[in-house]
């Protein structure tokens, strides 16, 4: 995959098909750079940050969540295929990286994990809702969380908490930081602005509750 030409011209997303059903989404280069500058000021990226990038390239969290961010500023990057039994030796090597749940679970419960020192990495988590104890296990074992939520049409990084060490998780939780204009309507979460493929406002399909700076995913409509 030639991340520069994406850059240059765009590329298509394949989306996961919560929103109805599979389809692909273009992604012009302004709403690329628009994901990009988002995604490196939340996650804390510079150049000397180093990725590791484990979920598939042709979905907007593999590609655009750290991967294309991290190939503006110059860093490492590895790029393989998931395997938990090998995660945390490759993950030594660098900074940062972005698991969904299914991921998370299979890490957790390997043996290795259980000493595992994960001071100084960033742990990105979403594609679906993103379960406390997952959370829990990383930042005890020294890990900053990233928990965010995202969408192909939007994002993927769009709405966020940042957990570290020491903090408590919550069930459910889509985030207290928002790189979008948000609204409730009847529940459901509608969003808009310049990571989104879309002008006008964006209905998700995303049942939310809102209690205090915080944002909960209830359900899918």
């Amino acid at each position: 995959m030639n991340l520069d030409s994406i850059l240059e011209h765009g590329c298509q997303i394949s989306s996961s098909g919560t929103t109805g059903y599979p389809k692909t989404i273009f992604r012009t280069p302004e709403n690329l750079q628009s994901c990009i500058d988002s995604a490196i000021k939340g996650q804390s990226l510079t150049k000397n940050s180093s990725v590791y990038t484990v979920t598939r390239m042709t979905h907007a969290g593999g590609l655009l969540l750290q991967t294309l961010p991290a190939h503006t500023l110059g860093c490492t990057i590895e790029i393989e295929k998931f395997n938990a039994y090998t995660f945390l030796k490759h993950f030594k090597r660098h900074t940062h990286t972005f698991l969904a749940p299914a991921m998370c679970e299979a890490v957790i419960n390997t043996k290795g994990f259980k000493t595992a020192d994960l001071n100084g990495k960033y742990v990105a988590m979403g594609s679906d809702p993103i379960p406390a104890k997952h959370i829990q296990a990383f930042i005890d074992r020294g890990a900053t969380v990233f928990a965010n939520w995202g969408m192909s049409e939007i994002g993927p990084w769009t709405i966020n908490k940042t957990y570290q060490p020491g903090d408590i998780a919550e069930d459910n939780i889509l985030g207290d930081t928002f790189w979008c204009d948000y609204k409730i309507v009847k529940d459901e979460l509608y969003v808009k602005g310049n990571n989104s493929i879309y002008d006008e406002w964006f209905a998700t399909g995303d049942l939310v509750k809102k209690k205090g700076s915080n944002l909960y995913f209830l359900s899918r409509i």
